[in-house]
């Protein structure tokens, strides 16, 4: 047995970042995802396809709160960069929107089309986009929150490592108040040592770029990593490490571990306000810009039935 990374030889590594295999119901969540994310469109009011670049896909939707001047919570897909697109992923606003947080989900060009530079800073361009747009669109540009899941979850934490006064004058250095990661990946080596190399390209100058492990921070904000239960050892590695790498940093990282679900359930959680998950990332809010939020369990008004094995008194464990 070679070792590449770590205890793990090519066939190891590969396992345990090939979540397809290892959750191979995954095509059943991904049916479920388009199905609610359609019913959100339908139901919430929703300005679409909004463009903050001139790409095709630098395109993102925005359903915004009931009242004006609301917090923002950004959410980036995921995908493994190579796949899914924001319309997969509508149904996260239907948590947010009956508790007064105005949602955008942001789309971005794919890989092999497009390399880890390029995805990274059309993901940048998005917020800044979002930022400087905030009055016209109707939400506070003081209070915006990003979260992700999987390949997202890399790029929410990233966008909190940069550097916004240098890309340009006007912006803030703590545009980004607060993230959340759910299954996110912080490291890149291993994912450039692993079968999906075939299609990212990672480069190990990218790799020591855009790893939110590899990144100084200039101003560290509030981070809160959540990595369920049912993930691979590496997963929750790279949770764990990120975690300590945030405390070590001085800045407040909380990393919590749903129990009985896996990669893709867990952000099956992110539709319905009553969801612990939901309560999770409004309380992490809360710390982030105080006062803002609105209370929890608010009436939802039409999310249909609860989720499987979805909760609000289910007791996530705390690390």
């Amino acid at each position: 047995m070679t070792k590449i990374y770590r205890d793990y030889d090519q066939q190891g590594l590969d396992a345990q970042y090939n979540n397809r295999a290892r959750f191979p119901n995954y095509v059943e969540h991904f049916t479920a995802w388009q199905d609610w994310s359609r019913a959100t469109r339908a139901a919430i009011p929703a300005a679409l396809d909004l463009a903050f670049g001139a790409a095709p896909e630098e395109r993102l939707d925005l359903f915004p709160a009931e009242a004006p001047g609301a917090p923002l919570y950004l959410f980036i897909h995921g995908g493994y960069w190579y796949s899914l697109d924001k319309s997969d992923y509508s149904y996260v606003a239907e948590g947010m929107r009956s508790q007064g947080i105005a949602t955008a989900v942001s789309n971005f060009g794919l890989a092999p089309a497009h390399d880890m530079d390029e995805i990274v800073r059309q993901n940048r361009a998005a917020l800044v986009w979002l930022w400087r747009n905030a009055a016209a669109l109707g939400y506070d540009r003081s209070r915006i929150y990003v979260a992700g899941h999987s390949a997202g979850g890399h790029l929410a934490a990233l966008l909190m490592s940069t550097d916004w006064p240098r890309l340009a004058p006007d912006l803030p250095a703590d545009l980004v108040k607060g993230a959340c990661a759910i299954g996110g990946i912080f490291d890149l080596e291993p994912i450039r040592l692993s079968f999906l190399n075939e299609k990212l390209h990672l480069t190990p100058e990218q790799v020591e770029r855009h790893s939110p492990l590899r990144r100084r921070y200039a101003v560290p904000r509030p981070l809160l990593l959540i990595v369920a239960a049912d993930e691979s050892d590496e997963f929750h590695r790279q949770s764990r490490d990120m975690a300590e790498f945030w405390k070590g940093i001085g800045a407040p990282a909380e990393l919590v571990v749903p129990p009985g679900l896996d990669h893709f359930d867990v952000v099956n959680q992110l539709r319905d306000p009553d969801c612990q998950l939901v309560h999770l990332q409004l309380r992490h809010m809360q710390g982030c810009f105080p006062g803002s939020v609105a209370k929890f369990g608010a009436a939802h008004g039409g999310a249909g039935p609860a989720l499987q094995r979805c909760s609000s008194r289910t007791s996530f464990q705390r690390l």
